[in-house]
C-alpha cells in the first residue's frame, strides 16, 4: 500500500482528511485514526483500503510535525475538571487544562491555550492557558477570535514599528528625484464615506487622438500611491507585508497589511498634500479602446477627497447643492463619466460578464452588534472608479507582458468540465433554447444573462452562472481573466492593501529603469498551510485552480521560477484566509442578531438547494439560514442536480433557487455559526409558495378543492391521522380481543391495513429513509 505525507484537515463530525504535499491525493481518516492527531498536523499515512466509490482510507503511521500555534476556545468547568472547547470544530476534541494552568481565567471566558501534551488513542490533549481574551459577549470578541482562529497576523513586530517610526512625516525633496511633478493636475480621490486610506486618484480631460482638430477621445490619468518607495525588499516592513499579503476587513475594524503611518499617512493620497505615486496615463478612444498608455513615477497633490454619494449626486444633478459646492471640479467629473460610458460600452462589446447582484453592508451599534443590514447601492460613481481601475490594471499587465518580465497575474479561469456539464444540464432542464459550446466564452454567459433578465427565475439562473465559474487566483502563468474577458490582467491599483500590487509596482519601476526585478521572498513566520513549489497545494491552499499558460512561457532560472510560483500560491491562500475570517465574523454577528428573534416568522427566498435542505435568505434582513430536509414534511425529497431543486416524491412539491417561502427562526448555533429555519405556510394559504406555485398535480377535486388549494401538508396530515387511527384500532384489537372494525380500517382496506400506495411511513422509518 502506498505511503503519503500530507497535512491533516479535521472535520466537525469527528473524521478527517490528509491532503498530500505532492499531487492532489486526499486520504480519509476515520474518527479512530483522528484520536491521535489534530487539525493541521503533518503526518505520514498508508492507504489501507478503498470504499465503494473508490476513495482511499488511510492509517496514520507517523506524526511528522505538530501544530504549534495556540488554540482558541471557551474555558469550561465540568465535573470538577477544567477544559477548553475549541472554537474551531475541526479540532474535534476538548483540551484538558490542569487547575494550576488556568491562570486568571474564569469559566466561560474565551482563552488561548497552548498544548503541553499531545493527544493519543487513549488520552485527550492537555494544555495551559496563555492568554485570556475576555467574555464571549464582549464587544469585538468575534474579531479577536477570528484573527486567532484563522491565524491572521494582527500585531506588528517591534522591528516593523521601529522602521515605520523612522519614515519621514511628509514627502522630502530627496524623494522627488527622478519624478514628474503633476501636482497642478486636479486629481481627486473617490471612496466610501468610512474610508480611511486613499490609494488611488483619477483625472480625465478630452483629448485629440490622431490628426483630427477636435477632441475625439479622452486622457485618463490613474495615480496610485507609490508604496514601493517606502517598502523595500529585505526589510522588516516588506517581510511583514508579505506574511500578511493582504489587509483583512471586518465590520468596524481593519487588520492592515502595513502600519498606520504608511496606510493612513505617507501612502494615503490625502487632499492638499504632496504624495509620491505611480501614474498610468492613458488615451482612450471614443469606442472605449485604450489607444496608448505610459507609466511614470510622479509627485501629485489630490485636489479633493470625494465620496461615492457626493459624486453620484453631482452626476445626477449638475445644478444641485453638491455640484455648486464643487463647481471647479464638475467639468472633470463629467469627463470621467464620459470616459466611463465608453469603457462600459467596450466591456459590453468584449462580452465581459456583468451580473447585477445585491451586496450588503453590516451597520453596527456602539457595542459592535448588528443594528441593521442594508443593501449596498452601486451608483454610477462606483462603476466609474471600477472602470478606471480596470483600465489601469489592463495596461500594467500589457506593459509587463510585452517586456516578457515575470510577474503575478490575476487569473480567472472559466468553468471546469464538470461545472460546464452541470450548467448545460441545468439550462436544458429549464427548457432554455440556449446552447453552450465545448469552449465557453464570457460572451456566452453575458448572452444568457441578458436573455433571461426579465424571467421570474432570473436570479436563480444568474446564481447558477456565477457558481459555475472558478475562483480568481494570483499566478505567474498568464491565462487571462474569463469574467472580465481580458487576455492579460493583473492588480496594480491597491499596493497599500495587497502584496501582489506591490510586486507589480516593483516590476514596472524596474522596467522603466531598463532593469530587471529579481524576486527574493522574505521568510514567513506563519503561513495558512504547508504549500509546495509545484503541483498541488496543502492546507488551506488546496482547491486553488492551476492556471494553464497561454502563449510562450518565460524561461527563468529555477530558483526565480519557484519564487514567483510560491508568491502566487501564498498570496492566493492568504486572500482566501482573509475572506474566510471576514465571513466567520459576519456569521457570528448574524447569529447574535438572530438569537434575539427566535420563533419569529419571515418571508424569504431560497438561495440554494442541496441534498440536505434549502438555504433561505430572509427578506429585509439579508440573513441566510438552513431549512433542513427533515423540516420539509414527512415524505421523501429527492435532489435534482440538473434543476437544482428538491422535489417531493409523493406530492410533487418542488423547491428550487428563487422559490418564495415563509420560515420561522427555530435554532441558532453560535459555536457552529449556523441558523436553522422551520418551514411554515403563509397566513390564509394552504400551499407553500414555491417556485411552481402549487404542490403538484393529480389531486383535483379531492374534498371539493382544486389542486391549487390542496397542499402536500394537507395530504401528509391526512395520512398521518389515518395511520394513527389504524394503530389505535390495532392496539384495541390486541387488548380486547375482537374489536369493532374502525372506520379508518374500512377506508384503508381489509384487515385494517392501509391501501396500496397509501402507506405513511412511521417517523422512525421516515428519518432512516431521509
Amino acid at each position: 500500500m502506498s505511503e503519503i505525507v500530507g497535512t491533516v484537515q479535521g472535520h466537525r463530525d469527528g473524521h478527517g482528511f490528509v491532503h498530500a504535499d505532492e499531487g492532489d491525493a486526499t486520504i480519509w481518516l476515520s474518527p479512530q485514526e483522528m484520536r491521535a492527531v489534530m487539525h493541521r498536523d503533518r503526518v505520514r499515512v498508508r492507504v489501507m483500503r478503498f470504499d465503494r466509490k473508490g476513495r482511499p482510507e488511510g492509517q496514520v503511521l507517523d506524526i511528522l510535525e505538530r501544530r504549534k500555534t495556540p488554540i482558541i476556545g471557551r474555558l469550561l468547568h465540568e465535573g470538577g475538571a477544567w477544559l477548553v472547547a475549541p472554537e474551531d470544530r475541526r479540532f474535534g476534541r476538548d483540551i484538558l487544562v490542569p487547575a494550576k494552568a488556568i491562570g486568571k481565567a474564569e469559566p466561560g471566558q474565551v482563552v488561548a491555550v497552548e498544548l503541553t501534551e499531545a493527544p493519543s488513542l487513549n488520552a485527550q490533549p492537555v494544555g495551559r492557558v496563555i492568554e485570556v481574551l475576555g467574555g464571549i459577549d464582549d464587544p469585538g470578541m468575534e474579531i479577536e477570535i477570528a484573527v486567532r482562529k484563522y491565524e491572521v497576523p494582527h500585531r506588528f513586530g517591534d522591528d516593523v514599528l521601529a522602521q515605520a517610526a523612522k519614515l519621514p512625516e511628509k514627502v522630502r525633496p530627496v524623494d522627488k528625484r527622478g519624478r514628474i511633478d503633476i501636482s497642478d493636475v486636479p486629481l481627486v480621490t473617490i471612496d466610501g464615506e468610512d474610508a480611511r486610506d486613499f490609494d488611488d486618484a483619477v483625472y480625465c480631460e478630452p483629448a485629440r487622438i490622431g490628426r483630427g482638430k477636435v477632441p475625439n477621445g479622452w486622457r485618463l490619468i490613474v495615480a496610485i500611491a507609490d508604496v514601493s518607495h517606502y517598502v523595500k525588499p529585505d526589510e522588516p516592513l516588506d517581510r511583514e507585508a508579505y506574511e500578511r499579503a493582504t489587509s483583512v476587513y471586518f465590520p468596524r475594524r481593519v487588520i492592515p497589511m502595513l502600519p498606520e503611518k504608511l496606510s493612513n499617512g505617507l501612502c494615503s493620497l490625502n487632499p492638499e498634500v504632496e504624495r509620491l505615486s505611480m501614474v498610468c496615463d492613458m488615451l482612450v478612444t471614443g469606442e472605449g479602446e485604450i489607444h496608448a498608455y505610459q507609466f511614470f513615477p510622479a509627485v501629485i497633490r489630490s485636489h479633493a477627497r470625494l465620496t461615492y454619494t457626493e459624486v453620484a449626486a453631482v452626476l445626477g444633478n449638475t445644478r444641485g447643492p453638491e455640484a455648486l459646492r464643487r463647481a471647479e471640479l464638475v467639468p472633470h467629473l463629467l469627463h470621467l463619466h464620459e470616459v466611463y460610458r465608453v469603457l462600459l460600452k467596450a466591456r459590453s462589446a468584449r462580452g465581459a460578464v456583468d451580473f447585477e447582484t445585491t451586496e450588503t453592508q453590516i451597520v453596527c451599534d456602539e457595542n459592535g452588534r448588528i443594528a441593521k443590514i442594508v443593501p449596498r447601492t452601486r451608483t454610477e460613481a462606483h462603476r466609474l472608479i471600477e472602470e478606471a481601475m480596470l483600465a489601469a490594471n489592463v495596461c500594467s499587465a500589457d506593459f509587463i507582458l510585452r517586456a516578457k518580465h515575470p510577474s503575478l497575474y490575476r487569473v480567472h479561469e472559466g468553468p471546469t468540465p464538470e461545472k460546464r456539464t452541470l450548467l448545460k444540464n441545468y439550462l436544458k432542464a429549464l427548457g432554455l433554447g440556449l446552447t453552450l459550446g465545448e469552449e465557453l466564452q464570457p460572451g456566452d454567459f453575458q448572452a444568457i444573462a441578458q436573455a433571461t433578465k426579465d424571467r421570474p427565475d432570473a436570479t436563480q439562473i444568474h446564481t447558477m452562472l456565477l457558481r459555475s465559474m472558478q475562483q480568481a487566483i494570483y499566478t505567474p502563468a498568464n491565462s487571462g481573466h474569463f469574467g472580465l474577458a481580458y487576455e492579460a490582467y493583473t492588480h496594480f491599483t491597491s499596493p497599500i492593501r495587497r502584496y501582489p500590487d506591490l510586486l507589480v509596482h516593483r516590476v514596472i519601476k524596474a522596467l522603466l529603469g531598463r532593469n530587471r526585478y529579481g524576486l527574493k521572498l522574505p521568510p514567513v513566520q506563519s503561513s495558512v498551510g504547508n504549500f509546495k513549489r509545484k503541483g498541488g497545494q496543502g492546507g488551506l491552499t488546496r482547491g486553488l485552480p492551476v492556471a494553464p499558460v497561454k502563449g510562450a512561457k518565460i524561461k527563468l532560472p529555477p530558483e526565480e521560477a519557484i519564487a514567483w510560483e510560491t508568491a502566487g500560491i501564498h498570496c492566493s491562500a492568504n486572500e482566501r484566509r482573509a475572506d474566510e475570517a471576514s465571513r466567520d465574523v459576519e456569521a457570528w454577528l448574524k447569529c447574535m442578531f438572530m438569537r434575539e428573534r427566535l420563533g419569529e416568522e419571515y418571508g424569504g427566498t431560497v438561495s440554494a438547494a442541496t441534498s440536505f435542505g434549502l438555504f433561505v435568505q430572509l427578506d429585509g434582513l439579508y440573513v441566510e439560514g438552513l431549512v433542513h430536509i427533515t423540516e420539509l414534511g414527512g415524505e421523501y425529497f429527492r435532489f435534482d442536480e440538473a434543476r437544482q431543486e428538491l422535489r417531493g416524491e409523493r406530492s410533487g412539491v418542488r423547491y428550487g433557487v428563487g422559490a418564495r417561502v415563509r420560515v420561522q427562526v427555530s435554532r441558532v448555533d453560535l459555536d457552529a455559526r449556523k441558523i436553522d429555519f422551520r418551514l411554515v405556510r403563509e397566513d390564509g394559504a394552504t400551499t407553500p409558495r414555491t417556485q411552481q406555485g402549487q404542490a403538484g398535480s393529480g389531486r383535483a377535486g379531492r374534498k371539493g378543492r382544486s389542486a391549487n388549494e390542496y397542499s402536500a401538508q394537507d395530504e401528509l396530515s391526512e395520512i398521518q391521522e389515518l395511520d394513527r387511527q389504524v394503530r389505535r384500532g390495532a392496539r384495541d384489537a390486541r387488548a380486547g380481543g375482537k374489536a369493532e372494525r374502525h372506520p379508518a380500517a374500512e377506508a384503508s382496506g381489509r384487515g385494517g391495513k392501509p391501501a396500496a400506495g397509501k402507506k405513511a411511513p412511521s417517523r422512525k422509518s421516515a428519518r432512516n429513509k431521509r
